[in-house]
């Protein structure tokens, strides 16, 4: 696997590059917590079939209502309700893989996406681009370009991000040109929006082209995934629907992700938002593997509260936290993988932004939670990619990766023989084990400036946001293109012509 060396902050001394590190491979290092008891835990999943059973869900999509009547749940086609029974559930609940492979361009960047697992993605979704240098702009490809490029240059990233929406682009040909781009810039795990079954075919097909999988090889695990948000309360739009089907059909992951904001589309309790995702949740798993018994699934959970006063959603608070750690409980008690995410409401990269993501981190990792997305650039609620926010949040990421290596305990680690040799009152900087370890024991900080007041106002006095700057700007100015975006070029241009000349491909193609 590829080794980095981390850079040291501004004015910091001492051997440099010793310290090799790699945080591609990471798994959860503290046991989960739990928030509720285990009583309450079943009393929530009773609860949330109690929902299915008596309310229902309303899906808009007439295939999805058809294929659920097939396995005998109650449909009522004039509301579009429908009634899920808990056998149904419980089915569903046993065809649905733990584990399954995460297909990557490379294999060293492939994972396993299973309980336990410790994965984090960028943002995603963002209409809006950042950063110190350009300002605030709705996004562009070339914003959606260079987000994947920091997303590919920092191992702790684990999956490529739609982090920044190229608005430059026609809806019709956008995922033609998202497409190529990652998978020119990117060999890391790839995602599909489900805007339409249309584009989802294409997108599928750009990846076989440009990878060169046959049919074995494309079901060979997952290619390609996506997320799934329904429309809380109760409501699972078409495309989403359409998406659900597809994946499923197709053998690529569907990330189940209702996004329940307590007080607005969910109760304002955590337990009742709790209830509301579990219940939305389930029925698309349930759909799901209706579909294609065994399609990989991913429980998720991106719940949180909203300002009273304001209406507007919040990160990183208490109830955020909670939801989280009543997440993982609920997806530990149904045996499945699931996916979390971190975030911020705020609308800089300034200490609101960094602490409301840093407590989502936190909280995704004493819930366990298998995929932690929108872990680094998000701010304004996911209005907008920030450059500087990216890289002070990736940051937070390699220090909870350091957290996934135990510290040495052998006997030379206890250091008998250094505390023997530095008399009362001495220091450990010339002491022989110091000597033997000193450039590679500690974390070398990405943007964090460890040095004194003086020596720090001597280099010119950098806040950390603007270290940012500088560190995002050298990773661009440094990316270099893998050795195979040739070959992706030539493979994919002739079906993108085509493709184009056709007229492309609307959300409402079927």
């Amino acid at each position: 696997m590829r080794r980095v060396d981390r850079a040291r902050g501004a004015g910091a001394t001492g051997s440099q590059g010793a310290r090799g590190v790699d945080y591609g491979q990471l798994s959860h290092p503290f046991a989960p917590q739990s928030v509720f008891s285990d009583d309450a835990i079943a009393a929530m999943h009773e609860t949330a079939l109690k929902v299915l059973e008596n309310l229902g869900i309303r899906f808009l999509l007439p295939e999805a209502r058809s294929i659920l009547a097939a396995a005998g749940a109650v449909v009522d086609e004039d509301s579009q309700m429908v009634r899920i029974g808990r056998d149904i559930v419980a089915a569903a609940l046993a065809t649905a893989p733990r584990s399954f492979r995460l297909r990557a361009a490379h294999p060293r960047h492939e994972q396993v996406y299973a309980p336990g697992r410790l994965l984090f993605g960028g943002s995603g979704g963002c209409p809006n681009a950042t950063d110190a240098v350009r300002g605030r702009r709705p996004g562009r490809l070339t914003d959606f370009e260079e987000a994947l490029k920091l997303q590919q240059h920092f191992d702790v990233i684990h999956i490529l991000s739609p982090s920044a929406e190229p608005q430059d682009v026609p809806v019709h040909l956008r995922h033609y040109a998202m497409m190529r781009s990652q998978m020119m810039i990117g060999t890391k795990p790839f995602f599909v929006y489900a805007r339409g079954r249309r584009q989802v075919a294409d997108s599928f097909e750009m990846i076989r082209l440009a990878l060169g999988l046959d049919e074995a090889a494309w079901q060979d695990g997952v290619w390609g995934k996506t997320v799934i948000n329904s429309n809380s309360p109760r409501l699972i739009d078409v495309p989403m629907a359409e998406g659900i089907i597809d994946f499923a059909r197709a053998g690529q992951l569907t990330i189940i992700t209702p996004f329940c904001l307590a007080g607005a589309m969910a109760p304002v309790t955590v337990a009742g938002a709790l209830v509301l995702q579990h219940a939305e949740a389930l029925a698309c798993i349930a759909l799901a593997q209706l579909v294609r018994p065994g399609a990989p699934v991913s429980y998720g959970g991106f719940s949180s509260n909203v300002d009273m006063k304001s209406g507007a959603p919040a990160f990183g608070t208490p109830e955020h936290l909670k939801m989280q750690i009543g997440s993982g409980q609920l997806a530990r008690l149904i045996g499945l993988p699931w996916r979390s995410a971190a975030g911020s409401a705020g609308n800089a990269a300034d200490v609101q932004a960094a602490t409301e993501n840093i407590m989502g981190l936190w909280g995704a990792l004493m819930a366990n939670a298998t995929l932690t997305i929108h872990a680094a650039g998000w701010l304004e609620g996911g209005l907008t990619f920030g450059y500087e926010k990216f890289i002070l949040d990736v940051e937070a990421l390699q220090t909870i990766a350091e957290l996934c290596a135990r510290p040495e305990d052998t006997p030379a680690a206890m250091a008998y023989d250094a505390i023997a040799e530095v008399g009362p009152g001495g220091h450990f900087f010339g002491a022989q084990h110091t000597m033997e370890r000193y450039d590679r024991a500690f974390y070398v900080p990405l943007v964090a400036d460890l040095s004194n007041f003086g020596t720090w106002s001597e280099h010119g006095a950098l806040t950390a946001t603007e270290r940012a700057t500088a560190i995002w700007q050298r990773v661009l100015a440094e990316f270099r293109p893998h050795s195979g975006a040739g070959d992706v070029a030539e493979r994919l241009a002739p079906f993108i012509e085509r493709r184009t000349a056709e007229g492309g491909a609307s959300p409402s193609d079927s």
